[in-house]
C-alpha cells in the first residue's frame, strides 16, 4: 500500500476531476450567497438529505431573508416553513435563538472558531462550514458522510464520536488542497453520496477504490 501522503494527493486529484462531470446542484452552493444563507442552509442540512432541504430552502429565504426579519419571526410561522423537513420543533428553536443572538452582535458574524461555536445551535461541523465558506479557511466539512470515505479509504477510527476521533480529524483535513477548498468539500460529499455509499457501495466503478483500504483488505480475503 502506497503512503498516507500518495493516497491523499491521489483522492484529491481524483475527486477534482469527477466533480467536474458530477457536482449536484443546490442554491446553497451559489457564490453569491452571504454569512446568513450559508448558516441557515447548514443548520437545516443537519440530519436531513440535502434533496429534501432544497425543497424548501428558497421558500424559507424568501419569507426571511435577513438575520433581522427572523429575528422577528414568530414561533408558528418558522415552524411551518420547517415542518416539511422533520425535527421542525427543534430547529424552529435553534433558528430563534441563532437569530436573536446575531441581532445582540449587530448582526455581524464572529471569525474566530471558539466564538463561532459560542453561538446557538452551533458545533463543529457548522462552524467548520462557516470558516470555510464564509472566510475560506481550510476546514473540512467533515460530516458522517465524509467520515465515512475517509474511514474506508485511509483507516478506522479509533472513537464513535467523529468530532473526537483523531483519524478523521487528521485525515478530513490532509486531503484538502491549498485552493478551492469549499469545491473540494462539496465534492468529497458528493462523491460520497453517489459512490461511497452507507449501503451498496460502487466499489466495482469506484475511481479511487486501487489505493482505498477498504476495498484491498476485502480484495485479500478473497
Amino acid at each position: 500500500m502506497r503512503s498516507a501522503s500518495f493516497r491523499a494527493a491521489y483522492l484529491r486529484r481524483v475527486l477534482q476531476h469527477w466533480f467536474l462531470d458530477h457536482a449536484r446542484s443546490f442554491p446553497w452552493r451559489s457564490n453569491r450567497l452571504g454569512n446568513y444563507e450559508l448558516t441557515i442552509a447548514e443548520i437545516l442540512l443537519q440530519r436531513t438529505k440535502a434533496e429534501t432541504v432544497s425543497s424548501r430552502y428558497p421558500s424559507l429565504l424568501k419569507r426571511f431573508p435577513s438575520w433581522k426579519r427572523l429575528a422577528k419571526a414568530r414561533p408558528h410561522q418558522l415552524k411551518a416553513y420547517l415542518k416539511p423537513l422533520g425535527l421542525w420543533k427543534r430547529r424552529s428553536n435553534t433558528l430563534l435563538e441563532l437569530a436573536k443572538a446575531m441581532s445582540k452582535r449587530g448582526y455581524r458574524l464572529p471569525r474566530t472558531r471558539e466564538s463561532i461555536e459560542a453561538l446557538p445551535g452551533v458545533g463543529q461541523y457548522i462552524a467548520n462550514a462557516i470558516l470555510c465558506q464564509v472566510y475560506g479557511q481550510r476546514e473540512p466539512l467533515l460530516d458522517v458522510n465524509m467520515a465515512r470515505l475517509v474511514e474506508r479509504y485511509f483507516e478506522r477510527r479509533k472513537l464513535a464520536d467523529l468530532r473526537d476521533d483523531p483519524v478523521l480529524q487528521s485525515y478530513g483535513r490532509k486531503i484538502l488542497p491549498r485552493t478551492r477548498i469549499r469545491e473540494f468539500n462539496w465534492a468529497v460529499l458528493d462523491f460520497a453520496s453517489a459512490v461511497c455509499r452507507a449501503r451498496n457501495p460502487k466499489c466495482a466503478e469506484c475511481p479511487i477504490s486501487r489505493h482505498c483500504a477498504d476495498y484491498n483488505r476485502r480484495l485479500r480475503k478473497k
